[in-house]
């Protein structure tokens, strides 16, 4: 009998694109930049014009099995590079197993639902406005993991499928993120980086921001009527019943009253998240932080729910396995990165990218600059690493190309906001989408129309920005 094909795993595609990467260290010439210290920043930054050749390091099957574990943390120096996240991660599976135990979520969803009464779809342009506020402001990436658990049950139970839930919270803060205004994580650090004031090109970047929302928020809302209109027209429609069994608890059971004590733990909850917000934004934590926040929270939920300590202890060890897989998924991304760093191919990539930019006119210069920075994010996720790394290098250039430096900033932040959308080495995509039971591939095959026209919009807004 002929086999089906499936989709391979999150966890299979990344060890491929691990060990492909790893190939190209076999091809690609080894070489990096001079490091120095930039003081503003408070980082080691490339040199212009001190690339150079260094002895080539390919990496083997060993090294690519090793990847993962060095995703984790650095062996060499024990300087941490997913553990954190990882353990934020579980932590937070953990958290919502607490409070899920206490039945206030169920009861959450099951009240909304009835006070919405058939206007569940204004809550999309709503919330994605506030996740790309959270994305403009202060780059909400990592932040977002908890919400998928939230809100992708919600819009079920609101007749909708898992990529309206998915898409709500990543197409929102992605497109934050691609349009950053005050980004500390992208647009300011890439600003001191190319040695300009981060408010130089706001207005562009607001531009962005506001068209690129409308877009986003036309692209989901349509396709979430289409789906509640026909529910065999959802991209997923195939596991829309294990979707249901999985997210859904009251679909297998009575629907918890929405008492008293669970309103107060819901209150608790919501404190929680708006805690989060404040200490990423303003109080300056990062998951260490986080972890502790999420640890303390469900031990009060624990005491206001009346969990018994054995109840409490289950749940909370079952909600961290639920989410380890999770966890794994974000630490194998990194280890691609590892790879390309250990295999000193990263500043070759970087100097061959400024090689093609030597000469261009405006136009192509700058479009060239924003599919460079673009192709960039792919191997450098993370929009911090990816400014340190390519602005100094990257901005000079514009002078000799008569373009002004914000500009090639706004090429950098509306490229570096991509890996929050689709890209398979960020652990943010490929996390929210093992959150939302919702196959990489399909993703791709939904979004690619919403990429295409947010990519021609961005070159669009570029092009003008250099001839006005």
């Amino acid at each position: 009998m002929k086999r089906k094909f499936t989709f391979p795993s999150t966890y299979t595609i990344l060890m491929v694109l691990t060990a492909i990467m790893a190939l190209l260290t076999w091809i690609v010439p080894a070489g990096e930049y001079d490091m120095v210290k930039n003081e503003a920043l408070g980082k080691m930054v490339p040199l212009v014009g001190s690339y150079h050749s260094v002895a080539a390091n390919p990496q083997g099957l060993w090294d690519v099995l090793m990847a993962p574990v060095q995703g984790f943390y650095d062996p060499t120096t024990y300087e941490a590079r997913g553990i954190d996240i990882a353990l934020f991660v579980i932590i937070i599976g953990a958290y919502l197993s607490v409070v899920a135990e206490t039945g206030a979520i169920d009861a959450g969803i099951a009240g909304v639902m009835k006070k919405l009464n058939g206007h569940e779809k204004w809550m999309i342009p709503i919330l994605m406005a506030l996740f790309a506020m959270g994305g403009t402001v202060y780059g909400m990436a990592e932040e977002t993991i908890p919400f998928y658990t939230i809100l992708v049950p919600v819009m079920l139970a609101a007749g909708y499928d898992t990529v309206v839930g998915a898409a709500i919270v990543m197409v929102g803060a992605g497109i934050g993120c691609l349009g950053s205004t005050i980004n500390p994580f992208a647009t300011v650090i890439a600003a001191n980086a190319a040695g300009i004031n981060f408010m130089n090109g706001i207005g562009l970047r607001l531009t962005i921001l506001i068209i690129g929302w409308i877009i986003c928020t036309i692209f989901v809302m349509r396709y979430a009527a289409k789906v509640k209109a026909d529910p065999t027209r959802s991209i997923v429609y195939k596991q829309r019943a294990e979707d249901e069994a999985y997210f859904l608890h009251q679909k297998s059971k009575e629907v918890p009253e929405f008492t008293l004590r669970r309103k107060i733990i819901l209150t608790i909850f919501a404190a929680t998240f708006g805690i989060m917000i404040w200490g990423v934004s303003v109080g300056g934590w990062w998951m260490a932080q986080l972890s502790t926040l999420f640890i303390g929270s469900s031990i009060v939920v624990g005491f206001a729910g009346r969990l018994s300590e054995k109840t409490f202890s289950e749940r909370f060890i079952a909600g961290a396995q639920d989410l380890l897989g999770v966890a794994l998924i974000i630490v194998i991304a990194r280890g691609l990165v590892v790879v390309m760093d250990n295999g000193h191919i990263t500043h070759t990539i970087l100097h061959s990218a400024a090689d093609v930019l030597a000469g261009l006119p405006k136009v192509p210069f700058i479009n060239a600059v924003y599919w460079i920075e673009a192709l960039l994010s792919f191997v450098v996720p993370s929009s911090s690493g990816l400014a340190v790394l390519s602005m100094p290098i990257l901005a000079p250039l514009a002078d000799f190309a008569h373009v002004s430096r914000e500009l090639v900033v706004t090429a950098y932040q509306s490229a570096s906001g991509l890996p929050n959308l689709i890209t398979p080495t960020s652990g943010v995509v490929m996390g929210g989408l093992a959150l939302s039971r919702i196959n990489y591939f399909t993703w791709v095959r939904w979004i690619a129309p919403l990429l295409a026209i947010l990519i021609i919009m961005i070159m669009v807004i570029l092009s003008i920005g250099v001839l006005v």
